[in-house]
This record gives C-alpha cells, sequence and structure tokens, in this order.
C-alpha cells in the first residue's frame, strides 16, 4: 500500500531590519531553484497590487536572499510571506527564523520624503512569517506619554509636515461606540514637536480616536500612532493604567491604549455609582 503524501515542510526564513526602513530575507533551502521568488500576499487584497515578488538570489550554501528595500512600495496592512524556490512549484508558507530588528529601535526618519514607511517581520498565532507594513503621510509619531489622576499628556514628533500656529489635536469617538463626537484640544510646539493633554472628565463613554491637524482646520488630519520601533502589535505589550473620574455623566474609568495597527486611543467606561 502506498503510504499518504506527506504536506511539504514550510520553509525558514531570516529576517533583518534596516534603519531606512528594508527587510532582508534570507530563505534555507536546498535543490535546484530554477528561478526562486519570495512572495508577499496582502492579507484579503484581491488586486494585482496586493502581491509583490522579490527575486531570490544564492547568498551562501543552502541559503537564498531576498531584499526589500524602502523604495519598494508596501502599502499598509499585514502581509503573509511565501517562497516559491523551484519553478512549476507552488508557493510554500514561510515561518520566522532569527530576526534581527535592532536598527528598528528609537529609528528616526528624516521625513523629508513625505512620509514614513515601517515594515515589521513577526510571527502570526499558527508560527508562519508575516509582514505589517505601514504607510503614513504625513505621519503623527506618539512619544512619551504621561500619566495623572485624571488625565494623561501626549509628546510626539510629526514628520512630513510641520506645525502651524493654527494646529490642534481632535478627540473624535469611534463609530459605534459612543455619541461623544468631537473634542478639540490645543496643542503645544514648535515646528516637528507637538505636546497635549487629554482630560478625561470632559469626555463621555466610549472609545476615543486621537488625530492631530498640523495646518488646523480645515487642512488634513494625521492619526496620532506609534509605529517607529521593533514592536509588531503594541496593544498587549504597552499597557497603562486607568484612571476613575468624575465627570457630568457619571463616574468612569479612563486611559490610553494602542490599537490594534498601533493607534493610540482612549477607552472611557461608565461606572456604577
Amino acid at each position: 500500500m502506498t503510504p499518504p503524501l506527506q504536506p511539504a515542510a514550510p520553509l525558514r526564513a531570516d529576517c533583518i531590519g534596516d534603519s531606512a526602513g528594508g527587510l532582508t530575507f534570507d530563505v534555507a533551502a536546498h535543490g535546484d531553484f530554477g528561478t526562486p521568488l519570495l512572495i508577499l500576499r496582502r492579507r484579503e487584497g484581491e488586486s494585482v497590487g496586493d502581491t509583490v515578488s522579490l527575486p531570490l538570489a544564492p547568498a551562501a550554501e543552502g541559503r537564498l536572499r531576498a531584499a526589500l528595500p524602502s523604495s519598494v512600495a508596501l502599502p499598509e496592512g499585514r502581509w503573509d510571506a511565501y517562497a516559491r524556490v523551484s519553478d512549476g512549484d507552488q508557493p510554500r508558507r514561510l515561518v520566522p527564523g532569527v530576526t534581527d530588528l535592532r536598527s528598528l529601535a528609537d529609528r528616526t526618519p528624516s521625513g523629508l520624503l513625505g512620509h514614513v514607511a515601517v515594515r515589521i517581520p513577526y510571527a502570526t498565532r499558527q508560527g508562519n512569517l508575516t509582514v505589517r507594513s505601514w504607510l503614513r503621510a504625513p505621519h503623527a509619531e506618539a512619544g512619551e506619554l504621561r500619566l495623572t489622576d485624571d488625565g494623561a499628556s501626549v509628546r510626539g514628533r510629526v514628520y512630513g509636515t510641520q506645525l502651524a500656529p493654527e494646529a490642534h489635536a481632535e478627540l473624535r469617538t469611534r463609530p459605534g461606540t459612543g455619541e461623544g463626537g468631537v473634542r478639540r484640544l490645543e496643542v503645544a510646539g514648535d515646528r516637528t514637536e507637538f505636546g497635549f493633554s487629554v482630560p478625561y472628565a470632559a469626555l463621555e463613554p466610549g472609545e476615543w480616536d486621537l488625530w492631530l491637524r498640523p495646518a488646523g482646520a480645515p487642512g488634513p488630519a494625521v492619526r496620532v500612532a506609534r509605529l517607529l520601533d521593533d514592536v509588531a502589535d503594541k496593544h498587549p505589550v504597552l499597557t497603562y493604567p486607568r484612571a476613575r473620574v468624575e465627570t457630568r455623566h457619571g463616574p468612569v474609568e479612563a486611559g490610553p491604549y494602542y490599537t490594534r495597527d498601533n493607534d493610540l486611543s482612549v477607552s472611557v467606561t461608565a461606572l456604577r455609582r
């Protein structure tokens, strides 16, 4: 009796990030390669631009290398990584090997291109290799958060633009989470550095997203986020204590947090008296 065919083992890839926002993939593979490719597919993408193919070239015995420079556009989203090492083969899912992202820590882009590109490889819950990509133009990077008994102070920096005298921040209720609308916050800053305070007592229960208008209204609004490091998902990593505050709507518990996309938000929850 012929034994059943076993599925091909996944291929392992080491990843190295550079300070410019590029990535290098080293795939462990053996055999006759033909024209090997590293393939990135945007999750849930359906258009032609949702697949990026990069040539894999021999780098050492049993190693194939592909480069994703910062100059190659990678639209914002989650990109699953595959490799096709032999002509005619189906692409095989990659799993992460050694990942070196030290150059991404405390990264400070020049902002001269008018945008910030961030690519962070990570392991999914199933153990596969995926790249989280952000492309923000312009970008408002959240830095230090200082918490008090009744609010939070946010400091940060803008890239690809500068602050005008009319610059201000906005708190916007996320649709479906509350009825607070929009709250305008005064911004202190100079050219690229900004700071503002979030008073919890002024907020109704709901989820509030933080935005910055560098040129003032009616100029474009920029989502405040923290992207310039090596942490792909900050929600479970960067956690902050919540404060109990009395408001005109009654007592609430409030505090800042980072969303699944590493955007900065504030959660306000009503409490029973």
